[in-house]
């Protein structure tokens, strides 16, 4: 038997990898989340029962502690985290926190025998990026945002663990994954709830900021594929979509997608947050999946086959 702890494991994506990880029987897999952003809607113990959902905070060492020590895992994906962009701008400090979960994660990993810890890192990690497509190799440190701190901040860790106790790891760095059950804190899932609605859907600015946006199927069978299959140990992958569309041009095609009366307006840009470009070099993703990216237009179509999250 496989143990397997997945952190903030109620949240949309962490939720679909568990839910794809229970598939095997040998596995015995742990949720901890705090709840805090995340969903027991979202846990899959319904489907699976060698799934277990433990309410924890990472944060807290006693807490999480206790967890590692029952368990003694194997292997650890740590996707907990405070997310969203006007959430984690409106509570810097409670970003800055997750820092903590770092630190307990990687020390108790490192004490109980752990194979190796996979992380969630994020496009953000870029800040404004110097060249397209934006590659692992090249990582300009010019983040603001706490969020993006933080997580350029576990990367550290992570490699620093490996270095100092030899502790393997894999960093996915995840751009703008979207599918059924993600809350409607984002931005295609919000669209999509406006425009399902017929409301007016806001742009920041003048929505000629760009994107790449990764269906969840495609995120979650690239990590699995890292992990089942050995790949990109000690390494960085870029986890994304591979066509770039303006904010403008997504609500468009939602608005079309959805057949919505909706129009489409637009308010002050964010002061901070929304970088002008975002476009991975998905070379290492492409390796893992072996297979052509599902389009933006096919995931819409399968997110619009169900939408009961998002509205």
């Amino acid at each position: 038997m496989i143990k397997i702890l997945i952190t903030g494991g109620a949240g949309f994506i962490p939720s679909a990898l568990a839910e794809k990880l229970a598939e095997n029987a040998n596995h015995q897999i742990v949720i901890v989340d705090n709840l805090l952003t995340g969903s027991l809607e979202k846990v899959p113990t319904s489907i699976h029962n060698n799934i277990k959902f433990i309410k924890c905070n990472v944060n807290e060492f006693g807490d999480i502690s206790s967890v590692f020590y029952a368990y003694s895992f194997d292997y650890v994906f740590h996707y907990a985290a405070m997310v969203g962009v006007s959430r984690t701008q409106e509570h810097p400090v409670r970003v800055l926190d997750d820092i903590s979960g770092i630190k307990n994660v990687l020390n108790l990993s490192k004490n109980t025998g752990v194979k190796r810890v996979y992380f969630s890192s994020s496009s953000e990690v870029y800040g404004e990026p110097v060249e397209f497509p934006q590659n692992e190799q090249t990582t300009p440190l010019n983040s603001r945002l706490p969020y993006a701190i933080v997580k350029n901040v576990g990367e550290a860790y992570l490699k620093s663990f490996k270095k100092e106790y030899d502790l393997e790891y894999t960093i996915f760095r995840f751009f703008n994954t979207y599918g059924q059950k993600q809350s409607k804190d984002f931005v295609v899932s919000k669209f999509i709830s406006s425009a399902l609605k017929n409301k007016d859907i806001t742009i920041y600015g003048d929505g000629k900021q760009t994107r790449t946006f990764c269906y969840i199927d495609d995120n979650i069978e690239a990590t699995t594929n890292a992990f089942y299959e050995n790949k990109f140990v000690n390494d960085v992958v870029n986890v994304g979509g591979n066509e770039e569309i303006t904010i403008l041009e997504l609500a468009q095609t939602i608005i079309k997608a959805t057949n919505s009366s909706s129009k489409i307006t637009h308010i002050q840009a964010l002061e901070d947050g929304d970088m002008s470009r975002r476009n991975p070099d998905i070379t290492k993703m492409k390796q893992l999946l072996n297979r052509e990216l599902i389009s933006l237009e096919d995931g819409l179509k399968k997110v619009l086959e169900n939408t009961q999250f998002i509205l």
